[in-house]
C-alpha cells in the first residue's frame, strides 16, 4: 500500500535490508512521529526507510494500485525439474503471511510497551529459466513463450496473478526471465502450474509489500520503541514457495524502530509573569465606600502546543495547608490562601476524556494533575485562574489598614509522566 493512501490508523512502511549471514536476513524498519502544525489532526508515523524493489522500478503501477515494495537479496533455487501439470507444491507456489500478526515494541528508556500489527500485502520476484521461454514451449516469441509456459490466472500470463492473489500492474520480461508483483489479500497459496518441462529455474530475489497498524502516538511517551518479528522461509514456513523452489536463507526478521518525538511548549505573553489580583470593577467601592469585594482574581492567558500526555503542579514561595500557595503581607505578617486553577483549550482533556475547565492545581508531585491530547494542539490559548476567595476578604482587608500581599507561584507543565 502506498504511504500516501493508507487508511486512517494504518501505517505503510518500507524496509532497509541488513543481511547478517547465509542463514538469516534482518531488516530494520524506521518510522517517526513528530507533530505537524500544518495538519494537527494527523496522528500518524512517517516512514523513514527508503523504497526498493518493484515499486521503485515501476512507481506509477504501484501508485495506481496503492502498493509499495521491499526487495530482499534472497534467492530461491529449484532442486529438481518442474514437471508439466504437477501438483501445487511441485509447481510455482507462493504462500505468504497475509493475515495480521502482532508484535510488541518497547520504549528503550521507560520500558513502556505497545502493540503493532503487521501483514504481508504483496509478493513478487523475477523468475529466471534455464532456457528461453520460446525454446521450452516452441513459441514464436518470448512473450508467447512465457504465456504458454504456465496455467493459472488469465491465460497463464505471469502478470495476471493466480487466485486468490491479485493483479498489481505490468510485468517485465526477457527471453529467459519474467519480473512480476502480486497482491496477497488473503493467506492462501497462489499457484502457477508448468505446462512444459522446466529443467532448472530460480527466483533471483524476493519483493514484498506489507502494512502496519500502529498505536495512537499521542498516547505514547517520547523515545524509541523497538521490537522484532521473525518469519520462517521455506516449505511449510511463513513464506512457502512449495517443495521445488528452496530459499538460500531460512529466516527473516523485521526489526522495528518507532521514534516518537512529542512537543510540549507553553508561551506566556510579555508581562504575564507578574499577576495583580483585583476585584470585579476595581478598588473604588472599597476605597470610597468601604465595601469589601467579593473576591480578588486575575485570569492569565497562555498559548500551549502539546502532542503528548503531560502533568501540571505548583511550587510556592509560601506554602499553605494542605496543598495551596499563600500570599504574605510582610508588615502585618498575615497570610491569605491563593487558589490557582487552569482551563485548557479544546483537544486537551483530563484522563477521563472530560474538558478541562477551572481544574484546581496543587503543590507536590503526588498531587499533580494529568492531561492528554485528543489531537495535536498547536499554540492554542489556555487560562490560568488566580483567586483569593470570599472567605479571605474580611481577614485580608480591614478599614484604614494598608497592606500589600505578595508571593511567588511557579506553575509547572511537565511531559515526564
Amino acid at each position: 500500500m502506498n504511504l500516501n493512501t493508507c487508511l486512517p490508523g494504518w501505517l505503510c512502511l518500507l524496509v532497509l535490508l541488513v543481511p547478517t549471514s547465509a542463514e538469516a536476513v534482518n531488516q530494520e524498519i524506521r518510522a517517526l512521529f513528530t507533530p505537524d502544525s500544518a495538519n494537527p489532526q494527523s496522528n500518524k508515523f512517517i516512514n523513514k526507510t527508503p523504497s526498493s524493489g518493484y515499486c521503485a522500478d515501476a512507481p506509477s503501477e504501484c501508485r495506481d494500485n496503492e502498493m509499495f515494495s521491499i526487495r530482499l537479496p534472497m534467492r530461491f533455487e529449484s532442486i529438481r525439474a518442474m514437471q508439466p501439470d504437477d501438483v501445487s507444491r511441485n509447481s510455482a507456489m507462493f504462500k505468504v503471511p497475509a493475515q495480521w500478526r502482532t508484535l510488541t515494541v518497547t520504549n528503550v528508556a521507560t520500558q513502556e510497551s505497545e502493540k503493532v500489527e503487521v501483514r504481508i500485502a504483496g509478493i513478487g520476484s523475477r523468475y529466471a529459466l534455464s532456457d528461453t521461454a520460446a525454446n521450452l514451449t516452441g513459441a514464436p516469441s518470448a512473450a508467447q513463450g512465457h504465456q504458454r509456459l504456465w496455467s493459472g490466472g488469465v491465460a497463464g500470463a505471469w502478470v495476471n496473478a493466480s487466485p486468490p492473489c491479485l493483479y498489481s500492474g505490468v510485468g517485465f520480461y526477457t527471453d529467459h526471465a519474467f519480473r512480476f508483483f502480486w497482491k496477497t489479500p488473503v493467506e492462501a497459496a497462489c499457484v502457477k502450474t508448468a505446462k512444459f518441462l522446466i529443467p532448472e529455474m530460480s527466483y533471483e530475489y524476493l519483493d514484498f509489500a506489507y502494512e502496519l497498524r500502529t498505536p495512537n502516538p499521542l498516547g505514547m511517551s517520547s523515545g524509541l520503541y523497538t521490537g522484532d518479528l521473525s518469519y520462517r522461509i521455506g516449505p511449510g514456513g511463513d513464506f512457502d514457495m512449495g517443495d521445488v523452489m528452496l530459499p538460500t536463507d531460512s529466516d527473516l526478521t523485521l526489526s522495528f524502530v518507532l521514534d516518537v518525538q512529542h512537543t510540549l511548549k507553553v508561551d506566556i505573553p510579555p508581562g504575564g509573569n507578574k499577576v495583580q489580583l483585583v476585584p470585579v470593577g476595581g478598588w473604588q467601592s472599597w476605597l470610597q465606600a468601604g465595601r469589601r469585594p467579593v473576591s480578588l482574581f486575575r485570569d492569565q492567558t497562555f498559548n500551549i502546543s502539546a502532542s503528548s500526555r503531560f502533568k501540571m503542579q505548583m511550587e510556592c514561595q509560601f506554602g499553605g495547608f494542605p496543598y495551596e500557595c499563600m500570599l504574605n503581607d510582610p508588615v502585618s505578617r498575615r497570610s491569605v490562601e491563593l487558589q490557582v486553577s487552569v482551563s485548557l483549550p479544546n483537544g486537551l482533556t483530563d484522563l477521563s476524556g472530560q474538558p478541562v475547565r477551572r481544574q484546581r492545581l496543587r503543590t507536590g508531585q503526588a498531587n499533580s494533575q494529568q492531561f492528554q491530547p485528543g489531537f495535536y494542539v498547536d499554540r492554542a490559548p489556555g487560562t490560568l485562574h488566580f483567586e483569593i476567595a470570599k472567605n479571605q476578604m474580611e481577614f485580608m482587608l480591614q478599614p484604614g489598614v494598608a497592606s500589600r500581599y505578595s508571593g511567588n507561584v511557579t506553575v509547572i507543565w511537565d511531559s515526564d509522566i
